[in-house]
């Protein structure tokens, strides 16, 4: 069958925003125009394209934004699976605009819907965009590296303060499934455990950590959280586990907060010291993208406009060693890549009791 000849295309942002979404449009934009294609922006994510809201995006549309963070196309959590006649509206809207091809930068959510979006009909190509860095598929995703950046900040600066008090902080970051944020700041923070959804972590075995740092005259400790680690309770007076408390947001997606501040009122009733707690949160997501994501967003927005050069609809955009390949959605859609035991055991060389 003859490829059809691309003429005009979409790109959008879904789900939460990160830093390099920016860096990401720009390079879909610049590459696409040099093919000489019409680029339409598709504003507030699928909702946009759900409800026809774009603008045309140009060389000077994209100009300066590099180094900004946040995405100018909005983002949205709606989901148009759940919408009703959501998908009809969104192949009609594209019909009407003449999209032969959109470009979705986005995570888990974006990938789930692009899939059902292109077994549908809709010629899709994803760039991965997620903080957690947990799709299947690619090494890393835009916004990890800036996302870890601010964790391992905001431990230095922890860090000074607990040593000055003699605290223990628990610091909670980002990672609903998957402890990739925690994992990676804990070791470059040089925290003294780092809690994970991976591996349960007994709380035996922390308070241990933490008494035996205190024998040896250090009588502070930083503990990174992931927002859905686990932790076994095996001490006399506590039993069971600690989970994170989760809630559904107005979209329905399981939202997770908490497991820091649970943890801390589980060990100031065995432990004798100040145990305070620091919960990262959104401020992991917002501001300018480093260097690494820079790059990383640049290279994969280029690569996913050529894949809709090459009609490659229904694949991924993705980073393999320092390769750039196309991943099938069926390869990626509606799974979760797990921190690597590997990586997790180099944080256990240093848990020293």
């Amino acid at each position: 069958m003859p490829k059809m000849q691309i003429q005009r295309i979409g790109v959008l942002t879904g789900g939460g925003d990160c830093p390099g979404l920016n860096a990401a449009i720009r390079a879909v934009v610049r590459r696409s125009l040099r093919h000489g294609w019409e680029v339409y922006g598709i504003l507030e994510g699928f909702y946009g394209l759900m409800e026809g809201k774009v603008r045309n995006l140009t060389f000077d549309s994209v100009s300066g934004i590099l180094p900004v963070g946040g995405t100018i196309l909005g983002s949205s959590r709606i989901n148009p699976l759940a919408q009703q006649e959501g998908i009809r509206k969104i192949l009609e809207n594209a019909e009407e605009m003449g999209l032969d091809g959109v470009i979705a930068i986005g995570g888990e959510g974006t990938l789930r819907i692009a899939l059902a979006l292109h077994k549908a009909g809709l010629p899709v190509v994803v760039v991965p965009k997620t903080i957690d860095n947990d799709v299947v598929g690619t090494d890393f995703t835009i916004g990890f590296d800036t996302a870890v950046h601010v964790a391992v900040e905001a431990i230095d600066r922890l860090t000074t303060t607990a040593e000055s008090h003699n605290r223990v902080m628990l610091v909670e970051v980002m990672g609903r499934h998957a402890g990739w944020i925690a994992t990676a700041a804990g070791i470059a923070g040089g925290a003294e455990a780092i809690l994970v959804p991976e591996h349960a972590f007994k709380l035996s075995e922390l308070v241990k950590l933490i008494e035996g740092r205190r024998l040896r005259g250090r009588r502070f400790s930083i503990v990174v959280v992931s927002e859905d680690a686990k932790v076994v309770l095996d001490m006399a007076r506590l039993k069971g586990a600690l989970r994170s408390p989760t809630r559904k947001d107005e979209y329905g997606e399981v939202k997770m907060g908490g497991i820091a501040e649970l943890l801390a009122s589980k060990l100031r009733k065995v432990i004798d010291s100040d145990v305070r707690t620091v919960v990262l949160g959104h401020v992991q997501r917002g501001g300018t993208p480093t260097a690494y994501d820079r790059v990383l967003a640049t290279r994969l927005g280029v690569f996913g406009a050529d894949l809709v050069q090459q009609q490659k609809f229904g694949t991924m955009a993705a980073l393999q060693g320092n390769r750039l390949v196309s991943v099938p959605l069926t390869k990626t859609a509606g799974k979760v890549k797990k921190v690597d035991p590997e990586f997790y055991k180099i944080s256990q060389v240093f848990q020293v009791p």
